[in-house]
């Protein structure tokens, strides 16, 4: 038996903290002892140190590189031991082998494409069972509603047919039932932006028939972010399914203090009834593949359509006007500002000195217009290469993060030669910055935002608490030393004042070391497939 003797508890309701001893055995913890010492084969020191719920990452992009890389660095060494897959309506289940391939494309500007990958699943069971064979931490899905589209209707923007809609409600149904804890949406990528708000309410009850909640990347972070708020909540009251707003904030020069609107939008639907949650990260800028910013109809009919369009000088045209005129769907309605869209990750070798530099400085160094450097980078890189934004406001972030049904999600993309840093930081720096720095939320109340809460947003019965009985998911930090080190030009970096994490009960870091163990496994919705991780 394992006890941690003497910690600061931070138990994941958002409670005092309180001292005790803490024993695990099993997998579980067994017993929270405050009034007496306890016994074990192994007994770790914890006093000055606090002992809380493994955090949750409830907006992660490791759908590739926790296979890929199952030592999974970047997020036990957080603390994380928990993360939520599938987001922004784009991942690789469920999937054909003509649509994997395109998501493959797609998506690599967020999760690469590695060279000798075996991509040995097509279903969310099947991409679960594959988790189950060993990674570092915990592992949910979301079934993304962008790829069911691709697979029922393609890359056309249209509305679907009823036998179309059928068919997606039906892949939804079975992915849900297969394990997948509720379902995404990106509406500022193709072609999960082409559906309608009708169209999404149909899935959505789907969802809620199957106990599982929607995470939607609603259509605007810029010049139409309180009516793409708003929308979203209309699809949760339409449908009675749980909705859960991924990396809420109010981002562009349109929106700088606005905060407070949109969080008006959900404590009203709350007070009606509503089941809402959200999700935020501790940074500014924030982060995507650099083809997202086109407008949608680019996009139509897949990459290689795109890419002709690229290619062709008068299209070209009325897509620059698009971008920097008019504002484009895909930059959030807001003419772009070449100044705040920064490369950070490209694929070919011949494009790496743009890595690091805004489009704008990249542009004129080589003596042309920011829209042509972008059209061909594009084009070379076959829209395989990823962006910064920096576009957010403080004062938006610290607001919403106060907010009661507030969680944490990293959304961390892990590739790329200088990937954000929220990827390796987010969550010490909550605990640095906005805790001990800053004082906008107290240690408990940080704590349960990063456990205790999202653990009932999953509807999870064993975790997300320090308490007899749950899951031994646990983190053990030192609350004057924790603290993130990744930045921009150094992005993985580990932080430091986190010496224990356990998954299961079992040590992925230990006295400081990464260990070679991989005890993390797929966590299913338990509510409709009857499956327990």
């Amino acid at each position: 038996m394992l006890v941690f003797r003497g910690a600061q508890v931070a138990d994941g309701t958002g409670a005092d903290l309180f001292r005790a001893d803490v024993a695990v055995d099993r997998g579980r913890v067994v017993e929270v002892a405050r009034h007496e010492r306890l016994i074990g084969s192994r007994v770790i020191d914890a006093d000055g140190l606090v002992l809380a719920p493994g955090f949750i990452d409830m907006h992660s992009h490791s759908d590739l590189q926790l296979l890929a890389e199952p030592s999974h660095e970047a997020k036990v060494c957080q603390g994380v031991t928990l993360e939520v897959l599938g987001q922004d309506g784009l991942s690789y289940a469920p999937a054909d082998d003509a649509v994997l391939a395109q998501l493959r494309q797609q998506l690599a500007g967020w999760n690469d494409d590695p060279a000798g990958f075996t991509w040995d699943w097509r279903s969310v069971a099947e991409y679960l069972d594959r988790l189950d064979k060993g990674i570092a931490v915990n592992a949910a899905y979301l079934v993304p509603q962008g790829t069911v589209r691709m697979m029922c209707v393609g890359w056309e923007d249209r509305p679907p047919t009823p036998s179309e809609v059928d068919a997606m409600k039906e892949l939804v149904a079975r992915s849900l039932r297969e394990g997948a804890v509720g379902m995404s949406s990106g509406l500022t990528y193709t072609p999960g932006m082409y559906a309608d708000t009708a169209e999404l309410v149909e899935l959505c009850r789907v969802v809620a028939a199957h106990g599982g909640y929607y995470s939607p990347h609603h259509r605007s972070y810029g010049a139409g972010a309180v009516e793409a708020y708003a929308e979203m909540v209309e699809v949760s009251r339409g449908s009675g399914c749980p909705l859960h707003l991924a990396h809420a904030t109010m981002n562009f020069p349109v929106n700088k203090g606005r905060a407070g609107e949109l969080l008006s939008i959900v404590d009203e639907a709350i007070a009606e009834g509503c089941d809402i949650s959200l999700d935020t990260y501790p940074y500014l800028p924030g982060a995507t593949y650099l083809s997202a910013l086109l407008p949608s109809w680019v996009s139509e009919g897949g990459q290689d359509a795109a890419l002709a369009r690229l290619s062709d000088v008068d299209t070209r045209e009325r897509i620059r006007v698009e971008l920097e005129e008019t504002g484009s769907d895909g930059c959030h309605g807001v003419p772009v500002d070449w100044t705040t869209i920064e490369i950070n990750g490209t694929r070919r070798a011949e494009n790496s000195h743009l890595v690091g530099h805004s489009v704008a400085e990249s542009a004129a160094a080589a003596g042309r217009a920011p829209s042509e450097l972008y059209f061909d980078t594009l084009i070379s890189e076959r829209l395989g290469t990823s962006c910064l934004m920096h576009v957010g406001h403080e004062e938006n972030v610290r607001a919403i993060m106060r907010h009661p049904a507030h969680t944490v999600g990293s959304d961390g993309l892990l590739v790329g030669e200088r990937p954000h840093p929220r990827a390796w930081g987010t969550f010490p720096r909550y605990l640095a910055r906005y805790v001990r720095e800053l004082g906008v939320l107290s240690l408990a109340e940080c704590v349960a935002h990063m456990t205790g809460n999202a653990a009932r947003r999953l509807r999870l019965p064993d975790r997300g608490l320090v308490r007899e009985g749950y899951r031994a998911d646990l983190v053990l930090f030192d609350p004057e030393k924790v603290a993130d080190t990744a930045t921009f030009d150094q992005p993985r970096s580990r932080p430091t004042g986190i010496p224990y994490v356990f998954v299961n009960g079992v040590a992925v870091v230990d006295d400081g070391a990464r260990t070679s163990a991989l005890p993390g496994r797929a966590v299913r919705n338990s509510h409709t497939s009857g499956v327990v991780a």
